[in-house]
């Protein structure tokens, strides 16, 4: 556990240094970072990431986007989270799936996570959720989909897996997919 808490403690460093406010520094990619952690320690991570959020004056501001909670909150928009378990039983898990990603893709998150008025230089953007929403949305569709909205400001996906610098592997179980334009965090 001692490792997760060193490595949670370098994140604050690492997204005050203006150059990563500022996106600079990354040969004109886009300025998405992964932090990679061991899925058994994501509680400490969630905690770690409340208490950042709740430190004032600080040359940060966090954004988190909490992609399980916008998932729910989408299906309750849409009036289908209290069917989701009886759709379950009835029509089966594969039919379920289908039927949630098609109204859960990234466009329809990423909606619910942009916000007008970003503030280059101050703003960090915190992906979190990525375990939750399983299998419902696959990470680097996200990456993917959200390049050009958030191209400003640096994103931070928290990941419970392993990213090599070009596979992510979700639970260091399942292969994620392919994503080349992100950095590790740390």
């Amino acid at each position: 556990m001692s490792n997760i808490l060193q490595d949670l403690d370098r994140i604050k460093g690492r997204i005050s240094d203006p150059n990563f406010l500022n996106n600079k520094g990354l040969s004109n990619e886009v300025g998405i970072h992964v932090f990679c952690y061991d899925p058994a320690d994501e509680i400490i991570v969630q905690d770690y990431v409340r208490r950042l959020k709740a430190e004032a004056n600080t040359p940060y501001h966090i954004i988190e986007c909490d992609l399980y909670e916008i998932f729910l909150s989408l299906l309750e928009d849409k009036r289908v989270l209290r069917a989701v378990p009886g759709l379950e039983e009835k029509r089966g898990r594969e039919y379920l799936l289908a039927q949630l990603q098609k109204i859960a893709t990234p466009e329809a998150l990423l909606a619910r996570m942009d916000y007008p008025n970003h503030e280059k230089g101050r703003d960090v953007l915190f992906m979190t959720g990525i375990g939750k929403i399983h299998p419902f949305m696959r990470s680097h569709k996200m990456l993917d989909s959200m390049q050009h909205i958030f191209a400003d400001i640096p994103i931070v996906m928290f990941y419970p897996g392993t990213f090599n610098g070009q596979t992510l592997s979700l639970f260091n179980e399942f292969l994620d997919g392919n994503y080349y334009r992100a950095f590790n965090l740390l």
